[in-house]
């Protein structure tokens, strides 16, 4: 699959969002932050600032965190259909700012977790009609519960961007072979 710019923006988007509540951490504790994220991934529209939207958008990340490691395709397509429907998606191509023509589905003044959500959900359409939920991935790290998507070609990709996993799990084999190296 060749992931267009798009593609690559809101998956990307889908990753921080779910890393930004792993297991004691949160990323997003204000509308503040909320702020922040919603400037670092060039969302238009209205933002309220307020608690409940902090609230939905925190809804939003625990729905879509279950399509890494997803069980099925089945089950995202379940997902991504009724957020469609429960977001009243209605396609129209725009061109705003420096993205060019691309794709929305709700209008720029709908809530930001619907367009948060409506994002999510085209670019996983794209992602399930060309067979590639597979790169979707949990870190293979131990003491890691961060999300990833495999962008390699040969989908070799098994850490996360996030805490390092990559290094210290290279360093550790390392170490291990130097430890059995002076052992035998």
């Amino acid at each position: 699959m060749t992931f267009t710019y798009e593609a690559r923006s809101n998956l990307l988007m889908l990753v921080d969002l779910v890393n930004s509540g792993r297991r004691d951490v949160e990323d997003l504790p204000d509308p503040a932050s909320l702020t922040e994220f919603v400037r670092t991934h060039g969302f238009s529209g209205p933002l309220t600032g307020t608690a409940t939207e902090l609230e939905r958008v925190h809804a939003v990340r625990s729905e879509f965190a279950t399509v890494f490691g997803a069980d099925s395709v089945e089950s995202v397509v379940a997902l991504v259909n009724a957020t469609l429907l429960r977001c009243n998606a209605l396609p129209q191509l725009v061109d705003h700012d420096d993205w060019g023509w691309h794709l929305h589905a709700v209008a720029q003044t709908a809530p930001l977790a619907d367009r948060i959500a409506i994002d999510i959900a085209l670019v996983l359409v794209d992602v399930v009609r060309d067979g590639e939920l597979s790169r979707l991935q949990h870190c293979a790290a131990e003491d890691c519960d961060a999300v990833f998507v495999d962008f390699s070609r040969n989908r070799s990709k098994r850490y996360c961007d996030v805490g390092n996993c990559g290094n210290r799990a290279h360093v550790a084999a390392y170490r291990r072979r130097q430890e059995a190296a002076e052992a035998g």
